[in-house]
């Protein structure tokens, strides 16, 4: 039997007119589904290619906000001191280069010659007393005192520091100063964190804050770190910023400590009364109390008629 094909409305020679029409009307159903089908496959191929490609990678986080020196880019410290400070630690986590990746507390955790400075602002020396998060929200220069400098202090300085909070936390804040600068722009008076001022002079490798040398100034993530000779004392009313202070128990705990002297001394002077040994004749005088500078008066008692 022989297979008749029909193209578009011609009607094959020898063939009746009828026939090729009722055989075109039997065919045409069958080629436009073979055509859907097609259609379908073409469609659907691409969307499983798709459903199973590889997902787009996240783009990676921004960077942290602030300074943030580089290995290969990172400032050189200067000061007297640095270079037997990279003899001492010349590879680790205290290395310059590795403590410049660091966070504030970080890089002075970090410096074994800085660990009395970095347990006081940690809550080590005084549990009520941690200023970490404060640092590490900055930038700030950080003038820190080493071990040495902690050694230098009076007995009785450093166990007040370690037992009273409203004399350490303000000694603290006056060894920071809002900002990133390095040796050679950090000058001038400046005001500290705790409100008062520190004067820092020199610049480069010869640096002094109040009365104290950096010994070393080495960079850290957002924060400069300045290592000082000498703990700095917060100035009283009758000192200056730029005075030299002296690490004995009465200047750092004089501010602290003048008005609740003047009290107690102005207290004793009222509450104190004139002893005798008889009964007096006479009223005792009304008279106001003497101020806490004046001799306290003495009542003579005469003796009963």
């Amino acid at each position: 039997m022989h297979e008749l094909v029909v193209l578009g409305n011609e009607t094959p020679r020898g063939y009746d007119s009828i026939f090729v029409s009722t055989l075109n009307r039997t065919l045409r159903p069958k080629t436009l589904g073979l055509a859907a089908a097609a259609a379908a496959i073409a469609i659907a191929v691409p969307t499983a290619v798709q459903a199973y490609a590889d997902p787009v990678p996240a783009p990676p986080p921004p960077s942290p906000a602030g300074p943030v020196p580089t290995s290969t880019k990172v400032p050189d410290p200067q000061g007297p001191g640095c270079d037997a400070y990279k003899a001492q630690v010349p590879a680790g986590a205290g290395s310059i280069a590795s403590m410049a990746l660091q966070s504030g507390s970080q890089a002075i955790a970090s410096n074994p010659n800085l660990s009395t400075f970095s347990a006081a602002i940690s809550g080590q020396l005084n549990p009520e007393v941690n200023i970490v998060s404060v640092l590490d929200g900055g930038p700030y220069v950080v003038f820190a005192p080493t071990n040495d400098a902690f050694a230098k202090l009076d007995p009785a300085t450093l166990a007040t520091l370690k037992s009273d909070p409203t004399v350490l936390l303000p000694t603290l804040f006056y060894h920071m100063v809002l900002g990133y600068l390095g040796p050679n722009d950090v000058q001038g008076t400046m005001p500290t964190q705790d409100g008062r001022q520190v004067v820092v002079t020199g610049k480069g490798g010869d640096i002094k804050v109040n009365d104290s040398r950096v010994v070393c100034a080495y960079a850290a993530h957002g924060a400069y770190i300045y290592m000082i000779d000498t703990v700095l004392t917060p100035p009283t009313a009758t000192a200056g910023a730029g005075t030299p202070m002296e690490t004995s128990p009465t200047s750092a705990t004089t501010s602290a400590s003048e008005s609740a002297t003047e009290s107690a001394a102005e207290s004793a002077t009222t509450s104190a009364a004139p002893s005798t040994s008889a009964a007096p004749t006479e009223a005792p005088s009304t008279s106001a109390a003497p101020a806490a500078s004046d001799t306290a008066a003495t009542t003579t008692a005469k003796p009963a008629a």
